[in-house]
């Protein structure tokens, strides 16, 4: 009787795990293809950043009419103000959205140049190590996570996948220092989905955390916009005529949202791992359906890939045998 009565919350934790797991695969392909999205449209606009008001801007639009349509929206638009008055949310932890509307600029503004695949491994390098620390500082609705053997592996076989998918473009100096950018950005991506997953668990709501996340965002953004627009002048490009250029928005909200839902569960670094497994295979599809001048989809590039699902596999086991996230 004792342990039939253990055993069914764990067998539950783990299925809302092993789900989270590949929600946040599916989430990282989306990223793949945001990437390339927002990357197109920074470089037919000719300005990264005027590329990313664009993409949040449109994403925040969708926000404003969606989720004060919905009765879980508004819900959590009321329980969200509660929290703040209260004290059990903390005004910083509404600032996810500075890091992605960083992570957005990023986009328009390297992978032009870069690829879709040096962006994504310089954005993984960054979110692996961050998010071993921010998991281990409790900063994310899990509580402090130990940094296990097992979760370390998974974060350092991570890199090492990356590294070998695209270790052969990585010898360009210029690209390099380029890549600081995107580095930059996955060390706050770690951030984000940690302080979005304590915005979802005070509101009741994943939509009113993507909210709040794209509202911070494209603040930032006009006001990094307006700064730019001052000193260099307007963007030289126009405003392209294809519309899957603008779905960059719409699903930065898919992926906001679902990381705020089931961080809770997988925790940050499981979570961070799962998304970068599924922009890594986003990265090689792209390649290979839609390739570009930069595209060399080949051995290495696929074995890295295969690499990063056993870095997510033992990071996961890891979760397990130490008790994972609660349910």
């Amino acid at each position: 009787m004792t342990t039939t009565g253990t055993a069914a919350p764990d067998t539950l934790s783990t299925a809302r795990r092993a789900t989270g797991v590949g929600l946040a695969v599916a989430s990282g392909v989306a990223v793949a293809v945001q990437s390339r999205i927002n990357g197109e449209l920074g470089v037919r606009l000719d300005d990264g950043i005027a590329a990313a008001v664009v993409s949040f801007g449109i994403g925040l639009l969708v926000l404003l009419v969606l989720v004060p349509a919905t009765p879980g929206g508004r819900r959590g638009l009321v329980a969200l103000r509660a929290a703040l008055r209260d004290g059990s949310l903390r005004p910083w932890q509404c600032l996810g959205g500075v890091c992605g509307a960083f992570l957005v600029a990023t986009q328009g503004l390297t992978v032009g140049t870069l690829g879709v695949a040096v962006f994504t491994v310089a954005v993984v390098a960054g979110q692996s190590g961050s998010s071993l620390l921010v998991d281990r500082a409790g900063v994310g609705p899990t509580g402090r996570q130990p940094v296990t053997p097992a979760r370390l592996v998974g974060a350092v076989l991570t890199v090492l996948a990356v590294l070998l998918a695209v270790g052969d473009r990585l010898g360009d100096p210029g690209a390099l220092v380029l890549a600081l950018l995107p580095l930059l950005a996955g060390v706050g991506i770690a951030w984000q989905q940690a302080v979005n997953g304590r915005v979802r668990g005070a509101a009741g709501s994943a939509l009113t955390a993507t909210l709040v996340n794209f509202s911070v965002g494209t603040v930032a953004l006009l006001a990094t916009f307006a700064v730019e627009v001052a000193v260099r002048g307007r963007p030289a490009g126009g405003f392209p005529s294809e519309p899957w250029l603008y779905l960059g928005g719409p699903i930065g909200i898919v992926f906001i949202a679902l990381a705020a839902a089931i961080v809770r569960f997988t925790g940050v670094l499981l979570l961070g791992l799962a998304t970068i497994a599924g922009q890594i295979i986003g990265a090689v599809l792209l390649d290979l359906v839609l390739p570009t001048a930069a595209s060399h989809p080949g051995p290495a590039t696929l074995a890295g890939a295969a690499l990063t699902l056993v870095a997510v596999l033992v990071a996961n086991s890891g979760s397990r045998r130490y008790g994972g996230a609660p349910s």
